[in-house]
Formats: structure tokens, sequence, C-alpha cells
């Protein structure tokens, strides 16, 4: 399912069920087919209720200088209703009213259930907070962190993979030219923010997007012109991008492809998008390593269609409970299984080599891919980085037969056949 800010759409594309109305308001009004703010929703599974998902939503209202957020907002999935497409059977429930900047981020918990929410508080140094557990949603209150976002803040309120690190990009009240990211670590378990870290860009232009490395020892923050990346361990700041000019569709055709938000993929790779109506985005091939190694490839996948802006609002769904830890109640008496992989190959048979991999690591550990011949003998392999779930594959040129496919991580494994036809 996914969502434009004004109605639910199934899995179909379609509107789903009770789907429309969703952030009643002037706003809504204005820009009836999407609204234009980011990070504007989030998607989460219901606790202790498979069959059922909880989007967290906001919208602005114009209060005669700006539009902040004065309502959060849920409503609730239903997917065993129409035919498995999904009814929405509650809507626009209030969740926080407070004078409120864009943007909205999620963590799981660390009982690997239940699912922290947070906003950021319009011109103050709180962020509020909500918990969503089985028995509802909760507001928990709000924490002080020392530093004030700029009035009417637009951000991507982002946690890192682990659930460890918090991150947003904000600019000074005195000058837009002056920015600032904002990093701090995060306990799971209690929700609260300690550890603050101020990373100072100046002079810089306006700060648009954020994200973690898959490895957390690594963020990237970024102008329209310049793709930054933070070491948060040594708190330095590298210049690993400069926008090239390459103008989406020839002149005088629209526009230049910049740099606005981003994007940490399933593949385990970062996307960015542009803040010009362009084609193609640009992607960050290596985010765990250092400096130009990380590899910025500007302007390298065309999407085909005009885009602008907009990324999903991905959490870590997979995040699993902080083992040994206080919030560690919910595997309490529960024998220790091998780790599900959730490995599968397509398509199967392949006749020109290119594979989709789909699967599951151990909770951020890395891994790795390996093809077999019928003799035992190791014909390709390759690193899955921690985090991802997705890879697309071209393999080399083999021989028709049947391969042995194995996922490993650790000493864990699993293999799947595939048959390569041609």
């Amino acid at each position: 399912m996914s969502s434009n800010g004004v109605w639910i759409a199934n899995a179909n594309n379609d509107t789903m069920l009770n789907g429309t109305g969703l952030n009643p308001g002037t706003f809504v009004n204005d820009w009836s087919n999407g609204l234009i703010i980011p990070y504007a929703n989030v998607f989460l599974p219901f606790p202790g209720d498979s069959n059922k998902y909880v989007l967290v939503h906001h919208s602005a209202e114009f209060n005669g200088q700006y539009y902040p957020v004065l309502e959060l907002m849920y409503s609730v999935v239903d997917l065993t209703l129409d035919n498995g497409l999904g009814e929405v059977v509650s809507k626009n429930n209030l969740m926080l009213s407070d004078t409120l900047n864009w943007g909205i981020g999620a963590c799981k918990h660390a009982n690997g259930r239940d699912w922290w929410m947070v906003v950021q508080k319009d011109m103050s140094d709180e962020i509020r907070m909500a918990l969503l557990t089985p028995d509802g949603v909760f507001d928990y209150g709000s924490q002080h962190l020392g530093v004030v976002p700029s009035q009417g803040n637009v951000a991507q309120l982002t946690f890192s993979q682990d659930g460890t690190k918090f991150g947003y990009t904000s600019y000074s009240q005195n000058s837009i030219d002056s920015c600032f990211t904002f990093i701090a670590d995060f306990d799971r378990c209690a929700g609260l923010f300690t550890n603050t870290r101020v990373f100072n860009f100046y002079p810089s232009g306006y700060l648009w997007g954020f994200s973690f490395s898959p490895n957390s020892n690594f963020a990237y923050a970024n102008t329209s012109a310049r793709i930054f990346q933070l070491n948060i361990d040594s708190m330095s700041i590298d210049t690993v991008a400069l926008y090239d000019g390459f103008i989406s569709g020839a002149p005088p055709n629209c526009c230049q492809t910049s740099f606005a938000f981003e994007y940490l993929a399933a593949n385990g790779k970062i996307y960015i998008t542009s803040g010009s109506s362009v084609q193609h985005i640009h992607e960050i091939n290596y985010p765990d390593s250092a400096g130009l190694a990380c590899d910025v490839q500007q302007h390298a996948i065309s999407l085909g269609v005009w885009s602008f802006r907009a990324v999903p609002n991905h959490p870590n769904y997979n995040l699993g409970p902080v083992v040994g830890s206080l919030c560690d109640t919910l595997s309490v008496g529960i024998a220790e299984i091998k780790h599900d992989f959730k490995f599968s190959i397509s398509p199967n048979p392949t006749s020109d080599g290119y594979i989709k991999l789909m699967y599951l690591l151990p909770q951020n550990k890395p891994g790795g891919f390996e093809v077999y011949d019928m003799t035992g003998q190791l014909v390709y392999k390759m690193n899955l980085p921690s985090w991802s779930t997705l890879q697309m594959v071209k393999l080399p040129e083999l021989s028709n037969g049947v391969y042995t496919c194995v996922v490993r991580s650790g000493y864990e494994w699993v293999g799947r056949k595939l048959v390569v036809v041609r």
C-alpha cells in the first residue's frame, strides 16, 4: 500500500476502501492530488496484529507567515478486508496536537515489537514522542535536545538502521547559509536521546537530505550542489560530490539534476533525488566506505518519468529486539532457532544470467552470496551489505545446468538451486 497524504492506495494502486479524506484541512484542498510535504507519512505494522497497519501522517496549515504542522494523526488499515486489498477501518485519529515542523521519524522499540515515533516542535529544542503498542498509540511526552531547529524546518527525521542513532538537518535562524546536522545517540528501550553532536556547515547553502550509512558509522547530508559525508566518531566532514551541471533533457528543456532528499534502499545503496522536476536520480554505491570510496554516481538512473524530491519514509522494519536489555522481554522462554534467511531467486530458470535475490540477513550483520557448479567449484561470489535485503545480480557466462546458490552470514547459511538455460 502507499499514500500521498490525501488518500491511501492498495497494492493494485487503486484507492483503498475508505482510503480517501486523509488530513482534512485547507492544505489538502490546495494539493488535492498529493501533498508536497516530505517525510509526512510512514506506515508501521500494528504490534501484535499481523493483519493491521498504521499510517502515521500529517498535513500543514497556514498561520499567516508559513505552514506549520498543528496535528499529528494516524489511520488504521485492515488487510484482511476487500479480498486482501485492505480497508481503512479508522481514520484521522489525533495523536499529538502542537505547533510542529514537517517530518516524521520512526524506530522499532527495544522489545522488537512496538514503535517509537518522533516529531520536532517548531522553534524549540523539544522533540515530541509517541509510542505504538498492541494497546494503541500513546503520547510519550517530550525531551529537550539542547538544539533549536529553524522556524518551519523541513527535515528527514532519521534513525540509523541499528536504531542507536538519530539525526536531521536544519539551518541557523540568523542565516539560511549557516546550516547544521544534528546527531544523537538513541536508547530504544527508554526512548532517550543522549550524546548530542552538531556538525556545522558554513557557508554551505540550505541542507536538504539526510541519511545514515548501513553500518551507522557515517551520515550523509547535502545541499543542492554538494554531498557531504560525516564521520560520526571523528566529527569530521568530507565533500564527496559536487553537482556536475547535468540537465535532465536537452536545453531548454528542464532541468538541473541537483541534489535533494536521500533514501537508504534495501540493497544497501543510498539514492538521492533532485530539487527539480527531472527524470534522473543519483546513487551512492558504497555508503559504508570513507571519502570518495563511497562512490557517488550522479544521474546514474533514469526513471523514465518526471519526479520531484520525493523519497519513501521507510524505517528498518526488520530491526529485532536489543538482546539482553531490560526491554528484551518478549523472547523469554522461546527456544533459539536457526535464522530464517527468507532467501529466494527469480527468475528461475534464468536465460540471460540476470537474477533478483531477496533475503534477510541476521540483524545488522553483513553476508555473502556464492554460486557453485555441480562439481562444487565456486564460480561467483559477492558481498551483501548489512541490512540489505535485495540485490540485482548479473552472473558471469555460465553453461547450461543446475547451480547451487548460497547466502551466508557468519556460521549460518542457506542454499537454493538455480537452473541456467541459454
